[in-house]
């Protein structure tokens, strides 16, 4: 991405953005992935999550949290890769977390995904309840993945009742209702850079409905890039467009989307 700062939104001196859902240990971030924080942070991204979605990224996650002081960690086995996962590997989850727990600030992603099917349905729903335990039981905050699956997301979430750490719908696909359902557990919902295309009006209707104490901000990066950069790698300094979008939603500034979603993401994780 060629780096013009007048290109992007721009906040106030005294806001800033969180990030609250990229995976930078993918390849994607290989090469540059220090120019893509400074970038981010040179833009008043002031604090950047990476994703665990299995073992080893939990683990990398967490070493590009140690090396690069505005990033934290989430730790947590994502639905296309539940198939095989063992004991040991909850063990060792829960032992990366109680050796890390200045990096570490939630557990996911976790979740269900209906439409690509990589991990069998019923390990999907065995291992996300499994893992909701385990995140209850580490007091971490949740982060969860939903596509397609909307039923039996609610069902198993609502079964496992009190989260002693709330959580957070990631990238919110959606409808008003589900996001009501969610946020009636004490959720939040994380607004991706979905929202800056012009079809994706299902999304803006609920954030135009739903309250800004409930909501967060992502990129999804290196996915899911919002307009200008359709179809291009994402990266944290995009958020600023998503910000931008949900504030002409609301038809509010873009400082009070910045300043409550970055209350919001930072009470949540306890940043």
């Amino acid at each position: 991405m060629k780096d013009i700062n007048h290109s992007f939104p721009q906040l106030p001196e005294n806001q800033y953005i969180i990030d609250t859902h990229c995976h930078l240990d993918m390849d994607a971030y290989y090469e540059d992935l220090k120019d893509v924080i400074d970038r981010a942070t040179r833009n008043k991204i002031k604090h950047i999550i990476t994703i665990g979605i299995d073992v080893l990224s939990s683990k990398n996650a967490v070493k590009i949290a140690q090396k690069h002081h505005p990033v934290f960690a989430t730790i947590g086995v994502h639905p296309h890769e539940v198939d095989g996962l063992t004991d040991s590997d909850y063990t060792e989850l829960a032992t990366l977390y109680e050796n890390h727990k200045k990096q570490v600030v939630g557990f996911g992603e976790i979740g269900l995904d209906y439409v690509k099917l990589h991990s069998e349905p019923t390990q999907q729903r065995y291992h996300f309840k499994r893992q909701l335990e385990l995140a209850c039981e580490l007091q971490l905050p949740i982060i969860v993945h939903n596509r397609e699956a909307e039923a039996d997301t609610l069902k198993i979430l609502q079964a496992q009742g009190n989260l002693p750490r709330g959580g957070v719908m990631h990238c919110f696909s959606g409808d008003q209702q589900f996001a009501t359902e969610i946020i009636n557990l004490g959720m939040m919902i994380s607004i991706p850079g979905i929202v800056t295309f012009k079809n994706a009006t299902k999304l803006h209707d609920v954030v135009k409905n739903i309250p800004l104490e409930h909501m967060l901000i992502e990129t999804d990066g290196p996915f899911l890039s919002p307009h200008p950069f359709r179809g291009k790698r994402n990266e944290p300094v995009n958020v600023l467009f998503t910000a931008a979008t949900i504030a002409k939603l609301k038809n509010i500034d873009i400082e009070e989307v910045a300043q409550h979603t970055s209350s919001n993401a930072t009470k949540l994780f306890n940043l």
